[in-house]
């Protein structure tokens, strides 16, 4: 059953941003979609797997509470790009972060 919550920005909440699933009617979902062959695996999964796994020890460890004003149009670009890669927004856009902050990535200004 999808299950709508409501998401605060700032002092406001905006009710269309944010739907989250039951867990167990989620993961039913999924196992349907399995049993059914529905699911189509990534091309590379070992790629993915190593991508998946460098988000996940960027966001692992000490963190610090950051808050930025980012365009909506940004925003709602930078959500698809993770909804592709299969991660949270905020967990793409730490890992870039990381990697900007490692020499990984080159900014041009």
């Amino acid at each position: 059953m999808v299950e709508k919550k409501e998401a605060i920005v700032g002092n406001k909440i905006d009710e269309s941003e944010m739907i989250l699933l039951d867990d167990s009617e989620e993961e039913k979902e999924i196992l349907e979609a399995y049993e059914k062959g529905e699911l189509i695996p990534v091309e590379n999964q070992e790629e993915m797997r190593i991508k998946l796994k460098y988000a996940a020890k960027a966001t692992v460890g000490k963190t610090k509470h950051l808050s930025i004003r980012v365009s909506e149009k940004d925003l709602r670009k930078i959500k698809a790009k993770a909804t592709e890669s299969g991660m949270p927004y905020q967990t793409l856009i730490g890992s870039l972060l990381h990697q900007y902050a490692d020499g990984k990535i080159i900014l041009t200004i």
